[in-house]
């Protein structure tokens, strides 16, 4: 195989209300196929099926995306709250270990949205249910209806919706050449006390945190709020980053295939 191997975490999903399912949205996998050059290969986030070192025994990197489930307040020692369910706690239980074991391994690592936030919590962050609801932030959920339904205008659900101010010098303003960025947004959950080995690297006009970094990780081990996922063929702040991850993830295919022959 020439393309490296990017695995796509799953997300559960109960089809008709009786038959239990992972899906993947297909923007992540078109934006790994055609933007990070890699073949896709979704996985499932429950720890019954997927054995993690075999998972990264076979992958070259690894996607977590967004999910409509919230991470569970029990992962950051916080009561759970029925008004923020859903929970998707086979996921946790999958993602959590396998973000730490990817920056232990050196596996190129790119969270987006819940993905983001669980690589917060994977190194002893807290997460805040609603981050709206705190003093001076902004609504940052996907835009409504007056009767509360999704609005069905895509284009303006994944609208760049605020800035982001990126750190000097860091991570993201070398890669993406500058140092002011502005995104869609479609998140409840968000940051509130940054794990130990994350660096902030991203704030935006409300302060909530946007972009962050592994603290000495190996290789590629960033995540974004948002989804960056939607827009990668035409958008170049999230094509610069599907690239260097896909890049990343090429890097350490070569590696693996040379050290097999």
């Amino acid at each position: 195989m020439t393309r490296p191997v990017i695995g796509v975490i799953g997300n559960a999903r109960l089809i008709d209300s009786r038959f239990p399912a992972q899906i993947v949205g297909e923007n992540n996998m078109r934006a790994v196929a055609a933007v990070a050059g890699a073949l896709p290969l979704m996985f499932a986030a429950v720890p019954a099926i997927t054995d993690l070192g075999d998972l990264l025994d076979t992958v070259d990197g690894v996607l977590l995306t967004g999910g409509r489930a919230n991470v569970h307040p029990a992962r950051f020692n916080t009561e759970p709250c029925a008004a923020h369910e859903p929970y998707d706690e086979d996921r946790d239980a999958v993602a959590l270990p396998l973000i730490e074991a990817c920056v232990a391994r050196g596996v190129p690592l790119f969270g987006i949205c819940r993905g983001f936030q669980e690589m917060n919590v994977a190194f002893g962050g807290s997460l805040h249910p609603e981050i709206r609801d705190l003093p001076g932030r902004l609504n940052h959920r996907m835009p409504r209806l007056e009767n509360g339904e999704i609005h069905p205008d895509l284009e303006l659900i994944f609208a760049d919706r605020h800035e982001v101010r990126l750190a000097p010098g860091g991570t993201f303003a070398r890669l993406l050449e500058r140092e002011t960025i502005r995104v869609n947004s479609l998140h409840g959950q968000g940051i509130l006390e940054p794990g130990g080995r994350i660096v902030v690297e991203g704030i935006a006009e409300d302060e909530t945190v946007e972009a962050i970094r592994v603290r000495d990780a190996a290789d590629f081990a960033l995540g974004v709020q948002w989804h960056a996922e939607h827009d990668p063929a035409t958008n170049p702040i999230n094509r610069a980053l599907f690239e260097a991850f896909g890049a990343a993830a090429a890097t350490r295919h070569r590696a693996r295939t040379a050290g097999r022959a």
